[in-house]
């Protein structure tokens, strides 16, 4: 009996590709169960982590008690983040403060003075100034909080319970 036939079957019975594509099939599954190799991203090897602080600008912001809004902030503590569609999750609310809302208004001396908004309208809108804290990974190219780039001018939406605005940064800060 030949151990090859002319057909290319062993012994008459298992084909050679039928046999060949078992074994590397067998080897793909040892090497993935039992030498997965390392685990982790390249990326993060060698980054450190420090506590950042970003201030937060938000204009315009539509409340009807925007006193009611400081107070949910300052009673949680924490909001959640989401960076360019990307959930981070909480952090920190250091500190919030409303900013008031002021007019240009020429004097008859020809000086000018800025003055309270009297328009009615303009009650319901709001500005804010939000400074948020946390850990970032602070990269050669700048902190990163939630797998994206912190820099100034990084669009920022903030999602509580009862709110939900975008924010811009306007200062980031590594203690």
């Amino acid at each position: 009996m030949n151990i090859l036939d002319s057909k290319g079957r062993l012994f008459g019975k298992i084909s050679v590709l039928d046999l060949g594509a078992a074994l590397v099939i067998v080897f793909v599954i040892i090497g993935i169960f039992f030498f997965p190799g390392q685990t982790g991203s390249v990326a993060q090897v060698g980054v450190t982590t420090k506590p950042v602080e970003v201030d937060l600008i938000v204009r315009g912001l539509s409340v009807r008690d925007p006193q009611a809004l400081l107070e949910e902030f300052r009673e949680k503590g924490k909001t959640n983040i989401i960076i360019r569609n990307q959930p981070h999750g909480a952090v920190d609310v250091k500190s919030i403060e409303l900013l008031t809302k002021t007019l240009a208004i020429p004097q008859p001396d020809g000086s000018v003075k800025a003055l309270p908004d009297p328009r009615q309208e303009e009650s319901f809108s709001s500005n804010l100034m939000i400074t948020l804290g946390g850990r970032a990974q602070i990269t050669e190219n700048g902190p990163v909080l939630g797998n994206n780039k912190l820099k100034i001018g990084t669009p920022v939406e903030l999602e509580g319970l009862t709110y939900n605005f975008n924010a811009s940064v306007i200062d980031v800060r590594i203690k």
